[in-house]
């Protein structure tokens, strides 16, 4: 591929924000291998899933290699040692979201796996035929289709909010669709395709003015920007382990006490009851109410070691750093003729999400994710479990690179140069 030489930019990694990638690259191992034709490997693909530091790869092996147990129910050193580490990753993550108890916080596979908890336990439990339920419309498919079910089952409606001609939440139409009907507002927090900030004060205090709660969908907020729930104000809110540089297969809920105690069961079996009898049985105590059987112990273990991790760097040095970062893919971008972005602007939203989702005039996403993978770069291609979203744009497919405070500059410039040439290559042979 043709290269195209890098512009004069106005960001510099020594714009008084501290590199946090020089910190950070040599705990991941993963990042130190090389690609095809050993050109260093580029990972920009985070918004998808996160990379992992050694320290939670260590705890799994510590937990698989010396720990192994089930938690809770034995009585010998290995199980008090399993639910030790299992129990003390919940009081992590508690801590890491600002929950206040650790009662609160539900351990589930996935944050899809915590939406649908909450539209299966408090959902059936709470609506009713002709009751709203308010999304937007740049949700991700995890908290679209959730809702979806329950309206077929219980009768509630579904209502959705849109966007203003910069790609950010329109407020205003939010507004206007809320009712003494709505009972629930269920929305992302950051944007996976636009990229936007979402302003959840605002949108907690007219839904809580409606009499409506509010779940937050904080996927791609809580690895880059400082996530409280009690600042938030929000009812509901759901992670990913995934994404935060823990495991996959494990996930979070977080909700107020008092809502977990009044919603059902959401699974039956072993660990989630207290007394069984043949034609009834009681519930455990907050939170193993909601956890049946044998949990993702390791996992939680490592997503625990994850948090730390992250609680060590300090939120509020990634978002700097990963701002600055930003800064930088949108200006190499925005030099590229015919690539357009979708969502605002650094300049209009300054704290927006680390991560861009283009289209290039006349070219699939697919043969320039294509392209730039020969090139030893992995971005995504397609429609990001945004299909509405891209409906709304009449796109089929974006590509999209999303970063993390391990992206040096020099590997956005790369990724820049190489989708520079990938365009002209495919121009020139389609």
């Amino acid at each position: 591929m043709s290269m195209t030489a890098t512009p004069a930019l106005k960001t510099s990694p020594a714009a008084g924000v501290e590199n946090l990638a020089a910190l950070t690259r040599p705990d991941f191992p993963l990042l130190a291998q090389t690609a095809c034709l050993g050109q260093p490997l580029i990972y920009l693909d985070y918004a998808a899933t996160s990379q992992k530091p050694t320290a939670v790869l260590e705890a799994l092996q510590q937990y698989y290699g010396h720990d192994n147990a089930n938690v809770h129910r034995g009585a010998h050193q290995l199980s008090a040692r399993a639910t030790e580490g299992f129990e003390g990753a919940r009081q992590t993550t508690a801590r890491f979201v600002g929950a206040a108890s650790a009662r609160e916080i539900v351990f589930t596979r996935n944050a899809s796996e915590a939406i649908n908890l909450v539209a299966r336990s408090w959902g059936e439990a709470n609506l009713h035929p002709g009751d709203e339920v308010l999304l937007t419309l740049m949700e991700h498919h995890s908290n679209l289709v959730p809702w979806q079910l329950l309206a077929a089952r219980t009768g509630c409606v579904l209502r959705h909010a849109g966007l203003t001609p910069s790609g950010e939440l329109d407020l205003d139409d939010l507004r206007s669709k809320l009712s003494d009907r709505t009972r629930l507002v269920s929305l992302v927090q950051v944007s996976n395709t636009l990229g936007c900030l979402n302003p959840i004060g605002d949108v907690v205090a007219l839904a809580h003015g409606a009499g409506a709660l509010v779940l937050v969908d904080a996927c791609q907020s809580l690895p880059h920007l400082p996530v409280d729930v009690q600042q938030l104000g929000c009812d509901f809110l759901v992670g990913s382990s995934h994404k935060l540089c823990g495991p996959t297969g494990m996930g979070l809920l977080w909700a107020r006490e008092a809502l977990l105690d009044a919603m059902p069961p959401f699974l039956g079996g072993g660990e989630m009851i207290q007394d069984v009898y043949l034609d009834h049985s009681s519930w455990a105590d907050l939170p193993h109410k909601f956890e049946a059987g044998t949990p993702a112990i390791g996992e939680a273990i490592g997503m625990g070691a994850a948090l730390d991790y992250i609680k060590a760097l300090g939120l509020e040095r990634i978002q700097a750093w990963e701002q600055l970062l930003t800064r930088r893919l949108f200006e190499r971008l925005q030099a590229i003729e015919g690539v357009k972005i979708l969502g605002p602007t650094p300049d209009q939203q300054p704290h927006r999400g680390a991560l861009a989702a283009f289209s290039v005039d006349g070219l699939h996403a697919n043969d320039i994710a294509a392209l730039l993978d020969s090139a030893g770069i992995c971005i995504r291609s397609g429609h990001h479990c945004t299909q509405p979203l891209h409906r709304h744009y009449g796109l089929s497919a974006t590509a999209r690179a999303s970063l993390s405070f391990t992206t040096t500059p020099e590997e956005i410039d790369r990724f820049a140069d190489e989708l520079a040439g990938a365009i002209c290559f495919l121009r020139e042979h389609s």
